[in-house]
């Protein structure tokens, strides 16, 4: 059986890693199409050190882009409900429906926070005067419970 060798990758390479990631090879894998294309270099004292460090600096900068999506969820949370003015028919009834972009510019407007419009998570229709629960999706794992209120022009 032959030894696995361990490499450093400099790219993304599929079903193998991704980039900086330190994985084991084949030695033949390894010195016939890795190195040779520049997707990875042996795994020396150095170049482990040097990943380390890039993993470590990419693993804060994350940690970073965490802690600003939860300090913005606090923000919307602090404020709670937002209004959102509609043209209103008979019945309570508004004309069109409340779309996430409606959402995102009476964010903008209170708050001065940019949001993705696509992760705004309305309730199944809302084209009535009303309160109503809304999801703003900020990070993968910060979600953000904020109230929409439709009230008329």
């Amino acid at each position: 059986m032959a030894k696995r060798l361990q490499v450093v990758l400099h790219k993304d390479v599929k079903k193998l890693g991704q980039a900086d990631s330190i994985v084991e090879v084949a030695p033949g894998y390894a010195r016939n199409y890795l190195v040779p294309q520049k997707l990875a270099s042996f795994a020396t004292p150095g170049v482990l050190r040097q990943a380390e460090q890039r993993q470590e600096k990419e693993r804060q900068r994350l940690l970073a882009i965490l802690k600003e999506a939860q300090d913005r969820k606090t923000a919307l949370e602090t404020v709670g409900r937002f209004t959102i003015r509609k043209q209103v028919g008979e019945g309570e009834a508004i004309f069109g429906t409340v779309t996430p972009q409606d959402v995102v510019d009476v964010i903008k407007e209170v708050t001065g926070q940019d949001i993705d419009r696509r992760g705004v998570v309305l309730p199944d229709e809302i084209s009535r005067i009303g309160f109503y629960k809304t999801e703003v999706k900020l990070h993968p794992e910060v979600t953000a419970q904020i109230e929409i209120q439709v009230v008329p022009l």
